[in-house]
């Protein structure tokens, strides 16, 4: 049996604006409108006989990650939780140690979360093909047949073949220039490297202490020093920042003599732009791809994306537009790789948008800023079903709440009530008080704040039912 393990630590700051550092590409329904990318990597494994995938993805997406799978019929899945990143190695180390220690040496079979794979038949039957090899002991990685001279994949230049569909990697080579990309799609001996791998716990271990044992040690010690937290594996985050930045590829797979290649022709594609998205959706007879509400006169071969408002675009080829709530995209397709500098200034200048959306998810519901001025802001919140927000204070702000639909329990210094639809309530400077959905549908209320100071970290948690509350 297979025991599937789900990197989704990615950022994906090449699709922004859609994609944000607190919710990136993998939590977003990129190519199917009913399922996320993290959903689709989960759902394509029926057929396989594994076990229930285990998730690593960093703390900030926690719920997200938590509540996706929940959508799924996955209430208790585990997840491990890294405080910050290290790369693919040491995450793919915790996930080992973790899995030997509840089973007696499983294969593990690692997956990015951001991945689209379009032919689940050929994906199966290339797995099928690995899960001999990992079974005799190798690393096995996944060698997808390339389409095109892609420079932005790395590759694996294949060696002799063994077994069935099998062959011994002679290296991996990084990302390369267009001539030399094109020389490797020549050559019929080069393959995208896909980021995915097979290999028994034990074997991984072995081949990661033997090249990097300061990454074993590291690991070790953070989930000895961890704990759980319901469906979460919190790792020690002292023990884990000493961990090297390491990934698989640098610290195992380019040095083990184990290595084995299997090629992947599955339609696969890790979308990492605009242009990526664009290649893979069904287009019009001009070759454009419209989502949203969008009208267009004289385009082609262009990407629009409306997610708030009317998009118009007139006599413009090879165009990448998105429009959010908070910000607007436009790029040639052939600069998409560029999106990356935008979300650097705007980190390097302190805006937030590299990292929120105007509508930001919290595990309790959601919040919408539709207004803000000098000393007052005004939310849109939905809380869902039986969730409360946590028993909170402000030292800078007050607090008026309108309820728009269902009913709210409402918790105001020694006061406990409800406050149903059209009604509001006052919550003063310094008040501790909380909010709570007792009902059976989202709850819908307008917050209009106002005072001095209106941040998100004048936040004072002093109960919270999702362990928000740090110890003192």
């Amino acid at each position: 049996m297979l025991y599937p393990i789900i990197m989704a630590g990615g950022s994906g700051s090449r699709l922004w604006p859609l994609s944000r550092q607190l919710k990136p590409k993998q939590f977003l329904p990129l190519v199917n409108s009913e399922y996320s990318m993290l959903q689709e990597t989960i759902k394509r494994l029926e057929g396989l006989e594994t076990a229930e995938p285990r998730l690593i993805c960093n703390e900030q997406h926690r719920f997200l990650a938590a509540e996706q799978l929940r959508e799924l019929g996955m209430e208790q899945a585990n997840i491990i939780l890294e405080p910050v990143g290290r790369n693919t190695a040491p995450a793919i180390a915790l996930a080992a140690l973790q899995a030997l220690s509840n089973e007696e040496d499983p294969i593990l079979f690692v997956l990015a979360a951001d991945h689209l794979i379009q032919d689940v038949q050929a994906f199966h039957s290339s797995v099928q093909a690995a899960l001999a090899f990992a079974k005799a002991g190798k690393l096995v990685t996944f060698g997808v047949v390339p389409t095109c001279p892609e420079t932005g994949y790395g590759y694996i230049e294949r060696g002799k073949s063994v077994g069935q569909n099998g062959y011994l990697v002679s290296r991996f080579v990084e990302k390369p220039d267009l001539k030399i990309a094109e020389s490797y799609i020549a050559s019929g001996n080069y393959f995208w490297n896909s980021g995915m791998f097979m290999f028994r716990a034990s074997r991984y271990l072995e081949e990661l202490t033997l090249h990097r044992p300061e990454i074993v040690s590291a690991c070790r010690e953070a989930l000895a020093g961890g704990e759980q937290d319901m469906y979460f594996t919190r790792v020690n985050a002292e023990s884990f920042m000493k961990c090297p930045d390491d990934s698989i590829d640098y610290a195992v797979m380019e040095h083990t003599a184990d290595a084995v290649m299997v090629p992947l022709e599955a339609g696969w594609s890790d979308i990492g732009s605009w242009s990526a998205l664009w290649d893979v959706s069904p287009k019009d007879c001009n070759g454009n791809v419209f989502v949203g509400d969008v009208l267009h006169e004289g385009i082609s071969s262009s990407y629009v994306y409306a997610e708030h408002r009317l998009v118009a675009a007139v006599g413009v080829t090879d165009i990448v537009i998105v429009e959010t709530k908070d910000a607007v995209l436009v790029t040639q397709k052939s600069h998409v790789q560029d999106v990356k500098k935008i979300v650097d200034q705007l980190k390097s200048i302190k805006r937030h948008e590299h990292a929120n959306h105007r509508e930001v998810y919290r595990p309790w519901g959601a919040y919408d800023c539709i207004d803000n001025g000098a000393r007052y802001q005004v939310k849109r919140i939905t809380v869902n079903p039986g969730a409360k927000l946590s028993v909170q204070l402000h030292h800078h702000r007050a607090e008026h709440w309108i309820v728009v639909s269902g009913t709210a329990r409402v918790t105001n210094g020694e006061k406990t009530y409800l406050v149903t639809e059209n009604q509001s309530t006052y919550i003063p400077i310094g008040q501790v008080h909380a909010l709570e959905n007792p009902g059976v549908i989202p709850l819908e209320l307008i917050e209009v704040q106002s005072g001095s100071y209106l941040g998100e970290d004048d936040i004072v948690r002093l109960e919270d039912k999702y362990g928000r509350v740090k110890p003192e």
